[in-house]
């Protein structure tokens, strides 16, 4: 039989104007303000950042691997045993105000192992852990006002390390939640706009399993991902793909409303009424950039029954027929998604074998994966099609063994609770990415394997998400557009490939960032003019502006130069940031 499949396919958010004197606004600083540094606020001033939040909001936690080194103020042997059996967990870090779910972005600075060296200087120095708008506000203000490097984490879950940053106050928005159900229509605030169908409106740090247990008690399903502990918030501000997106298009297409605050502090609410080029750019143009979204309305969808059929074509380790046999499999991947079918694949030369029977090996290569049909899926064409690749591949490649076993679940919350994302945090991982259209699919099949064959050659293996399809590329976003990447709306693949290397390893890193990079090079010479999935993407691709908004990036600087002349917030990549450097040192300067 096919176990549990799905872990092999996941790689695997009042004005206080009294708190500082006013600045000379023509005064545009070298650096940001940096612990150790003299324009650092001393500490009467965050005192009374403390003291404007109230309740014990300011924090200046230790990092969670702190607990494990004698030579720190937190260690704690008890607590050290409980964080070493977790530190893999998504959850310990989640749930911590300056962890991330990925080590490598806190430069490994303090990892729960005492032979190594433990510092909080990957970390950020000071948390506001909000609760409502105004805490927000209040950290938003002290952070211009004293030119404070600023950055926003909800969970953590950010495969571009956009949500920590050494030396900064982090805007912990991880306690934003709490879900209200609008049962048949939704006003839009300011508006006299009413939208017809259900809604849900979610704080801006609401975890994706609490927002699809909620709206399953009223029948219905929101585009979302397949990871638990996913936010709402940086979700869906960097487009947020989903196996429900070919019938009901990506998550920021299903946005109806947010509320924001923004680099100067007002507190705003964005529809296609009122603040619409906002609503535009929030809605694609990535997280901890124009703002902190605090909360979010989503259309509902009722949830639709699920097919779910895992399946196998497995070779050899390593064997050379690997990119032929995925090339094929990928040739059919439009014609499945017009079809109505989502999934997921891998591709890999050497993995687990997903197939437990008697005198099988423990490792095997090939194609795996999983398909969903839904109650709007065309089935006598989905079963053609997949009837016709498994005899041109028994056909072609004989030695090949082809496996499948299908399960019935009668919602989606039913088919997630047994198909989430169940892979490791804690440890070091980057990404690549790239979307791949229908000509690059089927125009050029020994160009296609060829791009497979770099994937695998340089990291082992790749996925192919088949999250987009006509619920995409048919997608009506309020408004008249969104700022996602205008190839979403060609893409039948999502195309990723994943690497990870031994922490305090110079040359392993750097072989691992060469690798990722080159790894999906057969794929940008297959999609020139082409793009990448923000949040599942690599920080230094070149011409990264254009790789992850293309054609919409002009607009999004405009905005972003509008409503934050300060350059309030800076990550990477992110819009607008290209005036700025981080130094080896941590400290953010001026170019």
């Amino acid at each position: 039989m096919l176990p549990h499949i799905a872990r092999y396919l996941f790689f695997g958010i009042v004005s206080h104007d009294s708190l500082t004197p006013a600045q000379d606004s023509s005064y545009k600083p070298t650096c940001k303000s940096y612990p150790g540094t003299a324009d650092w606020p001393p500490a009467a001033e965050w005192a009374r950042l403390g003291e404007s939040l109230g309740g014990g909001r300011l924090l200046r936690p230790s990092p969670p691997g702190a607990v494990c080194h004698p030579g720190q103020d937190a260690y704690n042997e008890t607590a050290c045993a409980d964080v070493e059996a977790r530190w893999n967990s998504y959850e310990l870090h989640v749930d911590d105000p300056v962890s991330v779910v990925w080590s490598n972005f806190a430069n490994d600075s303090c990892l729960p192992d005492p032979a190594y060296l433990c510092s909080g200087d990957g970390y950020p120095a000071y948390v506001v852990n909000a609760t409502t708008p105004e805490h927000v506000k209040i950290g938003i203000d002290f952070a211009r006002k004293n030119n404070v490097r600023l950055i926003v984490k909800s969970t953590g879950h950010d495969y571009l390390g956009r949500s920590i940053a050494p030396g900064s106050l982090s805007i912990w928005a991880h306690h934003m939640t709490g879900i209200e159900y609008h049962a048949d229509e939704f006003k839009l605030a300011g508006s006299d706009i009413t939208i017809p169908g259900s809604a849900v409106t979610a704080g801006g740090g609401t975890e994706m399993y609490d927002l699809y247990k909620a709206t399953a008690e009223h029948g219905q399903a929101i585009v979302g991902g397949t990871a638990k502990t996913v936010s709402v918030g940086g979700y869906a501000t960097g487009g947020g793909h989903s196996l429900l997106a070919p019938r009901f298009g990506l998550a920021a297409d299903n946005v109806l409303q947010m509320e924001v605050v923004t680099p100067l502090g007002e507190i705003l609410t964005l529809n296609e009424a009122q603040n619409a080029d906002l609503f535009w750019a929030m809605r694609g143009g990535g997280g901890s950039t124009f703002g902190v979204l605090t909360s979010i309305t989503f259309a509902t969808h009722p949830s639709p029954p699920i097919t779910h059929t895992a399946w196998a074509m497995l070779t050899e380790l390593r064997s050379p027929i690997i990119p032929d046999l995925a090339a094929y499999f990928l040739l059919n991947v439009p014609a499945l998604e017009k079809a109505g079918l989502a999934g997921y694949a891998l591709i890999n030369s050497h993995m687990p074998n997903p197939v437990s029977s008697p005198g099988l090996p423990p490792n095997a290569a090939g194609v795996i994966g999983i398909s969903l049909m839904q109650d709007d899926t065309d089935r006598e064409e989905v079963n053609r099609i997949w009837t016709s690749i498994n005899q041109t591949v028994m056909e072609r490649w004989p030695n090949v063994t082809f496996a499948k076993i299908t399960t019935e679940y009668p919602s989606w919350l039913d088919f997630y609770d047994k198909n989430y994302d169940m892979n490791k945090g804690g440890i070091n991982k980057l990404l690549a990415s790239r979307l791949l259209d229908e000509k690059a699919l089927t125009g050029d099949l020994d160009a296609l394997a060829g791009a497979v064959k770099t994937a695998t050659d340089n990291v082992g293996g790749m996925y192919a998400f088949l999250v987009s399809g006509k619920g995409v590329h048919n997608a009506k976003p309020r408004g008249g557009g969104d700022a996602v990447h205008p190839a979403w709306r060609t893409a039948y693949i999502h195309a990723i490939t994943a690497v990870g290397w031994t922490s305090f390893n110079e040359t392993s890193k750097s072989e691992a960032e060469k690798s990722i990079y080159d790894s999906v090079e057969g794929f940008r010479q297959l999609t020139p003019g082409g793009g990448s999935y923000l949040n599942e993407g690599l920080s230094y691709e070149k011409d990264w502006q254009h790789t992850f908004w293309g054609t919409n990036y002009e607009r999004l600087l405009k905005i972003k130069k509008t409503v934050d002349p300060d350059d309030v917030f800076w990550c990477q990549p992110c819009v607008g940031n290209e005036g700025w450097k981080q130094r080896s040192d941590g400290q953010l300067c001026r170019v």
